[in-house]
């Protein structure tokens, strides 16, 4: 069982920037997918980006290509979600997810196990 708790949500101008940061429990983070997703309101969550255990392979969708970047510290048994020229469109509630160990990271959330309860991000215009 695996409990992740993200923080680092908050209320930021439109070209602002924040950092989310997702803490996981248990002994085997390391090997874990993470992944990132984010869910407007009226809207479906979709997928932002995605990690593997080495940090090796990185997935981000077109979106936030260049704007947003994903890092994992491994002996903190965290994951990052770092956003810079955040627009209101970024406007949604954050997720974090684990999943199995895989080589190349999924989009599709199907893939992940453990969901954290997720941080709310309000980009004003």
């Amino acid at each position: 069982q695996v409990q992740l708790v993200e923080s680092g949500g908050g209320l930021v101008q439109a070209g602002g920037s924040l950092r989310l940061s997702c803490a996981a429990s248990g002994r085997t983070f390391s090997s874990y997918t993470m992944g990132w997703f984010r869910q407007a309101p009226g809207k479906e969550r979709e997928f932002v980006g995605g990690i593997n255990w080495s940090g090796g392979s990185i997935v981000a969708r077109d979106s936030v290509e260049g704007r947003f970047t994903i890092s994992r510290d491994n002996a903190k048994n965290t994951v990052y979600l770092q956003m810079n020229s955040l627009k209101p469109e970024d406007t949604a509630v954050y997720y974090c997810a684990a999943g199995p160990f895989r080589f190349i990271v999924t989009r599709d959330q199907r893939g992940y196990d453990y969901w954290g309860q997720g941080t709310q991000v309000t980009v004003s215009s």
